[in-house]
């Protein structure tokens, strides 16, 4: 353990844990999983003058019973004998709070509260005395609205005085649940009132978003806006700021020095030529893809905070449940657009394995990464916006296929959605920005050390003609039943390594609409990535990665050279 001081930030799911974080931390954070397990978390420098602190964000979770890793994961942090904790109590829903409040009281570590939301409980006519409940307590009880700094300050200065001034609080040990839940609801009742108000703007659009009408026009008009911002922003970033650097700047420049240092054809071709990978793979992950990636984090990241994903939940889990899951898992399929690795890590929070198996293939099959997007809207995106929203039909018509024959080839039963709904809120700018920087940074460092390799390993195949060989013996699947030039080999070798391989090197193609079409198709289905299979194992065991993996491959020549044959046919007929 550190020689700093470790404080723990704890408390239920959507309690505002990551906002006051992000408040008390700078930009520079660490995550990491704890060890043994896939269940992330946060740490951060705190500071206060001169003196210094190690703060942990622990996973929000409702109670220590250890059924779930992540309430594992609580209980490892409190069995290190912490410095101090910050727990963050829910205003508005004060009662469920001190149920988990208790139980960590129970460890009998030095604590301070933080009653959080405060400004959305008294929007709710829900009104606390503070004072009060600490006085209940026995511990400082700090009343904060993390999105406005309310009481940060103050929070920030306990902290230090905690052990000293304050100690673990009320002496909760050797309580059962029923014990707890009583004096839990005498505090309650002693502390809270309630008022009657009228109901807010934001609450009538939080309760409206979660019925059929209008609640799937609102998630509809959402999700377009979500479309425009990424596509549409992402192609203006790209042809503005991130082409002009590479293209205009970049590349004339590193060109030089490379022609001016290697004399070796092959060598300077391997570096700078047509697959060079000091070109290529600069140009490919940065200008082409980093745009696109960057406002699909803007825009997932902001429908995160504000509370708004889990309310399509609710709209989706009726079409949910007839492909075997949840609504609940809405969240891990928005994840799954970003990247299938936490996509499948998330499963863990679905009710049961058969879930966790249908959403782990169907985002391994049909769920296109951010990547992937990208590398679409690259190819596709100036040539024909109707081919692009095409390509995103097949994948919708694939995650309901895959989904039909899994539940029903896997018995089991879905079980009943329970969801926590947050409160709906306009997410604090700091917090945001630092969610969107950490996952644009994570994005880059694992994203383009694998892409330097894999277009230096595509120019080596080039220039030593083993692309060549190779695309002789697959010449009849990709150039006879897929319809594609024998160059786009190349993709099915680098899409191993990273999904959105499978699509970049079409753009060096002088390609057909529906060779464009069809390639993108391939990719889309095509085998997970190296990271992928790898979490697959780690989930799911060798055997059901090898299937899953497999059957990817099938499905993407399968459908891919179905379409091509089909679309020709029709073509000839017309």
């Amino acid at each position: 353990m550190s020689s700093q001081p470790q404080f723990l930030l704890m408390g239920n799911p959507n309690v505002g844990k990551s906002v006051i974080f992000s408040k008390l931390t700078g930009m520079e954070v660490l995550t990491a999983n704890y060890t043994g397990t896939t269940v992330t978390y946060t740490q951060g420098t705190i500071t206060y003058g001169t003196k210094k602190a190690i703060l942990t964000d622990v996973p929000g979770v409702y109670s220590l019973a250890s059924q779930s890793a992540a309430e594992q994961v609580a209980i490892g942090f409190l069995d290190e004998r912490p410095d101090g904790i910050i727990f963050v109590l829910d205003a508005t829903n004060l009662e469920r709070s001190l149920y988990f409040a208790f139980q960590v009281m129970q460890k009998r570590i030095p604590i301070t509260f933080a009653l959080n939301l405060a400004d959305v409980a008294e929007r709710k006519g829900i009104r606390i005395d503070h004072a009060k409940l600490e006085e209940k307590l026995g511990s400082r009880v700090i009343k904060t609205i993390a999105t406005r700094n309310q009481g940060l300050k103050e929070l920030r200065r306990s902290i230090w005085s905690m052990q000293e001034e304050y100690g673990p609080g009320l002496d909760t040990s050797g309580m059962g649940d029923q014990q707890i839940w009583s004096a839990v609801d005498d505090i309650v009742k002693e502390v809270q009132i309630h008022e009657e108000v009228d109901v807010s703007y934001l609450d009538r659009f939080g309760d409206f978003s979660m019925k059929v009408f209008p609640g799937i026009p609102i998630a509809i008009i959402v999700l377009l806006l979500s479309a425009a911002v990424v596509v549409g922003g992402g192609k203006g970033l790209r042809a503005l700021i991130f082409l002009p650097l590479v293209n205009d700047l970049y590349a004339p420049w590193i060109t030089g020095i490379v022609s001016n240092l290697v004399d070796n054809i092959m060598l300077r071709n391997i570096m700078v030529g047509d697959y060079g990978f000091l070109i290529k793979g600069i140009e490919w992950p940065i200008a082409l893809i980093l745009p696109y990636v960057f406002l699909f984090y803007v825009v997932l990241s902001f429908l995160e905070d504000s509370g708004y994903l889990p309310r399509i939940g609710v709209l989706v889990d009726g079409v949910f449940r007839k492909i075997g899951i949840q609504g609940s898992n809405i969240v891990s399929f928005m994840m799954g657009y970003g990247c299938a690795v936490p996509a499948i890590l998330g499963s863990r929070a679905a009710s049961s394995y058969k879930e966790r198996l249908i959403i782990a293939a169907v985002v391994s099959l049909a769920v296109p990464c951010v990547a992937q997007t990208g590398a679409f809207i690259a190819l596709l995106g100036d040539h024909s916006l109707l081919v692009l929203l095409l390509v995103y039909m097949v994948s919708f018509i694939g995650i309901i296929l895959t989904g039909l024959l899994m539940d029903k080839m896997i018995p089991g039963k879905t079980d009943p959605m329970l969801i926590e709904i947050p409160n709906l809120l306009m997410p604090d700018g700091k917090a945001l920005i630092k969610k969107i920087w950490i996952r644009t940074k994570n994005f880059l460092i694992e994203a383009e050390i694998p892409m330097i390799m894999a277009v230096g390993l595509a120019a080596l195949m080039v220039e030593t003609g083993f692309l060549n060989a190779f695309s002789v013996y697959i010449s009849p699947l990709v150039t006879g039943w897929l319809g594609l030039p024998v160059e786009a080999s190349i993709g099915l070798i680098l899409g191993v390594i990273r999904r959105e391989l499978a699509v970049l090197p079409l753009l060096e193609l002088d390609l057909s609409t529906l060779q464009m079409f069809i390639g993108a198709v391939v990719s889309l289905f095509y085998l997970p990535c190296l990271s992928v299979f790898a979490v697959l194992v780690k989930e799911f065991k060798v055997k059901v990665a090898a299937i899953i993996s497999v059957s990817t491959i099938i499905i993407a020549f399968l459908v891919g050279g179905i379409l091509n044959h089909s679309i020709r046919f029709i073509i000839s007929i017309f």
